[in-house]
């Protein structure tokens, strides 16, 4: 079981997520329809992909031939503790390497996918570069805020990321066996920035933007209504952080959630179990239970 918080100190905290990398057999769909429901403009990469950009938000559509996310950078306010979380890591015999990345500065390293989750995927720590110019655009609000994965083995995914990296956990959901079903975990004082749901296979799970509170998702829903784009789960309230939602999809089958007024935890709270139920997804109605 995950420790909260670490018995260490993490160099990682504070952090918060800062891009996230798709990957899509249809990039140039893909790139469209972010541009359009999440009021992002974005430029052809060299490679076939695309780099899209809004206030607070940065993706990056990678041609492949799978979907899902390639990986999740996260920003640090210096190259010194991005150094010294190097060092923990190498410390803790995880493998590292340099990342290069137009969004992150010199000094920004990666470390490959941790056990439970999809194959490929890695975690990126650097010091944010000058954003995108399209990222002082105008635009709802919504920063890029969590990421959340599948797996059938979210426990040594979780103690990967509290035990290796520091992320601290906020919340467990656990079954009538007291197994792990979901986790959240949090690198700043907002509830999470990653968390991981028990399924039959490893698979990406949705993104988050955080708006600013409730009249924001109005303003999000409204905004999906005139481009004919459903709201697929929500509007809701999630147990877990207790954060106003709702959801959409992309052509890929990406789930994308609006989120607003996440719940904030010191440091040093200590993490809640809930129950495996749907009231636990959604205080207000039905939920959406991975399998």
């Amino acid at each position: 079981m995950p420790s909260s918080p670490p018995p260490l100190p993490s160099p990682l905290w504070p952090a918060s997520l800062h891009h996230l990398a798709l990957e899509s057999a249809d990039p140039e769909r893909v790139s469209d329809f972010l541009a359009a429901t999440l009021q992002m403009r974005w430029e052809r990469t060299p490679g076939g992909g695309a780099v899209l950009a809004g206030p607070g938000r940065i993706i990056v559509v990678e041609p492949g031939s799978g979907t899902g996310a390639r990986h999740v950078a996260y920003g640090l306010d210096s190259s010194g503790r991005v150094a010294e979380l190097e060092a923990r890591f190498a410390g803790r015999g995880v493998p590292t390497e340099p990342a290069e990345s137009p969004f992150l500065e010199a000094g920004a390293f990666r470390v490959l996918a941790p056990d439970g989750a999809p194959d490929g995927i890695a975690l990126l720590f650097g010091v944010p570069a000058e954003p995108p110019s399209a990222a002082d655009g105008g635009g709802l609000s919504g920063r890029l805020q969590h990421v959340v994965f599948r797996t059938p083995a979210p426990e040594p995914l979780l103690s990967f990321l509290v035990d290796e990296a520091g992320f601290v956990l906020s919340d467990r959901v656990e079954n009538d066996d007291r197994a792990l079903t979901a986790g959240f975990v949090r690198s700043d004082p907002e509830h999470h920035s990653f968390a991981a749901f028990r399924a039959s296979r490893p698979a990406f799970d949705h993104f988050a933007l955080e708006a600013e509170g409730w009249n924001d998702l109005r303003d999000w829903a409204d905004h999906f209504a005139e481009l004919r784009v459903p709201i697929w789960w929500g509007p809701g309230r999630h147990g877990p952080g207790n954060n106003l939602f709702l959801m959409i999809r992309d052509p890929d089958g990406n789930r994308i959630e609006i989120s607003a007024e996440m719940e904030h935890m010191d440091r040093d709270a200590p993490h809640r179990v809930w129950p495996l139920e749907e009231r636990t997804l959604n205080l207000w109605g039905t939920a959406w239970m991975r399998t």
